[in-house]
């Protein structure tokens, strides 16, 4: 029954239904199931799923984004009774996430949001048109160890090397790690500037924030 109510979970998340995943959620919970194993077991593979069909090309950014819609729509449920009940999952890290100052684009960086949360990590989403400044204060109000620092306009890359500076200015530069995106950002920027990292795309963005942390 359990093992059955686990491949729902997982199948909602990859098929893309999140007006049915926190209904279901909702059914697992009222069955008596771990709300622990709902996610380690059912959503989590889920949306490990989704993003190897996703890196293979059978899944294209839309089926991406239902997914982790759905997965979203599940955990508003579970999470909840998990630390009513004084559980709480894995946590490997705690990731602050902009979009640098001048740029108002939202949709790629909610994405990665939504999939390091997925895949175990505390995420604090700052917003669009973020002064580096900002990041500083963000990432020391939540005790953040993984900053992300997203670009998608030419004009507004340089803010990426601000955010590393100010941080370096701060005192804090050793004490996270600072990954970069968006459409025009590259490896070459990545090193000049001096960031940790860089991700195509969310996938690889969860793939790299492992890494930053050492949890891969």
């Amino acid at each position: 029954m359990s093992q059955e109510m686990y491949e729902k979970l997982a199948q909602v998340v990859i098929v893309g239904e999140p007006e049915k995943a926190a209904g279901l959620a909702q059914e697992a919970l009222d069955q008596g199931l771990d709300p622990l194993d709902c996610i380690n077991q059912g959503l989590t593979k889920g949306i490990q799923r989704v993003g190897e069909l996703f890196a293979s090309g059978d899944y294209f950014l839309p089926d991406l984004i239902i997914g982790a819609e759905a997965m979203k729509n599940a955990l508003a449920v579970l999470e909840p009774v998990l630390t009513a009940g004084g559980q709480g999952r894995e946590v490997l890290g705690h990731a602050v996430l902009g979009t640098v100052e001048g740029d108002l684009h939202d949709i790629g960086k909610t994405l990665v949001g939504t999939m390091l949360a997925a895949n175990g990590f505390r995420v604090t989403d700052i917003g669009t048109d973020v002064p580096a400044a900002d990041f500083v204060e963000a990432a020391k109000e939540n005790g953040a160890n993984l900053i992300g620092a997203s670009a998608l306009l030419t004009t507004t890359m340089s803010e990426q090397q601000k955010i590393i500076e100010t941080f370096e200015e701060a005192g804090l530069r050793q004490k996270v790690r600072i990954m970069v995106g968006g459409a025009p950002v590259t490896k070459s920027w990545c090193d000049k500037i001096g960031a940790d990292g860089f991700a195509k795309d969310a996938i690889s963005a969860v793939a790299l924030a492992k890494r930053l942390v050492g949890a891969a």
